[in-house]
């Protein structure tokens, strides 16, 4: 498989709503990582996304886009500002956001345009942030069902630590892809240049 198998979500289902956070500096490492971001997938995991942006529309919801495709790159930095493997892929095994069959998305209600509450922003890297916690309001646990079951309609499954994140079953059979887009320097690396 190689990058040419990546296509560019926010043009191919122009109904989504993107917002790539690691684009910006509202994300764990308080500073931006993509350097010219694209909103990209494999094809194949683009195929269950459409399924389920149908389902989300059945049911009177957006899916908000906040990572997708991500370059090693970016995972190298991440892992250097966070070297848990509970929230963050180690480099030895590589992201599945880095084989393109990986998105972070959450939900809006389409009637009034706002971004459902899950009980925890994007990227807090605690027992909060896992799909099921007794300690999460009933009401956000319920939105954090509700997105579960989109995606899976779809053929994504979630992982055990974090309510945004989805993956294709089989994400493990993908390559790593070679990086498509630039990142910023980490910040390990802008100090050694000091």
């Amino acid at each position: 498989m190689t990058t040419a198998q990546l296509v560019d979500i926010a043009k191919m289902f122009p109904q989504l709503s993107v917002d790539l956070k690691y684009a910006s500096a509202d994300n764990f490492t308080g500073r931006p990582i993509y350097r010219d971001p694209q909103c990209l997938l494999h094809a194949d995991a683009a195929a269950a996304l459409e399924k389920s942006i149908q389902i989300a529309q059945v049911a009177g919801f957006q899916l908000l886009i906040l990572d997708a495709y991500r370059p090693q790159k970016a995972q190298e930095i991440l892992w250097q500002a966070n070297p848990d493997q509970d929230y963050v892929a180690p480099l030895t095994r590589g992201s599945h956001h880095s084989r393109g069959t990986a998105l972070d998305v959450t939900l809006i209600d389409s009637a009034s345009g706002n971004i459902l509450d899950m009980g925890t922003g994007f990227d807090e890297m605690n027992v909060l942030s896992h799909p099921f916690h007794p300690d999460v309001p009933v009401q956000a646990q319920r939105n954090r069902l509700l997105l579960n079951a989109i995606m899976y309609g779809g053929g994504f499954k979630g992982i055990a630590t974090e309510w945004w994140h989805f993956e294709l079953p089989d994400s493990d059979s993908y390559p790593l892809l070679r990086d498509r887009f630039t990142c910023f320097p980490s910040a390990a690396a802008e100090g050694s240049l000091t």
